[in-house]
């Protein structure tokens, strides 16, 4: 596992990119004020108090996604591993909101690139929304 990226990864480039183009600017990695937010969002932004986080669905147990299926080998300790992370978001997302932040999260499925534009947009909208 310790090959596995948990930053710049290609789900979080293709939002910052399109984010950026539209002219959404942004810390990352729940860098805000010299501190770090609950949780390490992906995207902050300040501007509109919201925070994203663009979550890989086997990591965090996206459900009912094609994505997400349990290994084989070694369950137990596979789903108490995603039971954990899950968990850890759900509580995470809690502390933000309770600080004031919008919580938004996009998955890694809905980045594929037949749909990426579309949800991205959606995405936008959403953050605009107050």
């Amino acid at each position: 596992m310790s090959k596995i990226r948990s930053k710049n990864t290609k789900p979080e480039l293709v939002v910052r990119k399109k984010l950026h183009s539209m002219g959404f600017r942004f810390n990352l990695y729940g860098r805000y004020k010299n501190t770090t937010l609950p949780g390490k969002p992906d995207i902050v932004l300040p501007r509109y108090k919201t925070v994203i986080f663009i979550n890989g669905c086997f990591w965090h147990g996206h459900q009912n996604c094609k994505n997400f299926r349990l290994p084989k080998s070694n369950v137990f300790y596979w789903k108490k591993k995603i039971r954990n992370n899950i968990l850890r978001d759900k509580k995470n997302y809690a502390s933000l909101i309770e600080l004031g932040w919008k919580v938004l999260i996009i998955w890694e499925c809905e980045l594929k690139k037949s749909i990426a534009e579309k949800n991205i947009q959606a995405l936008t909208l959403k953050i605009l929304n107050k």
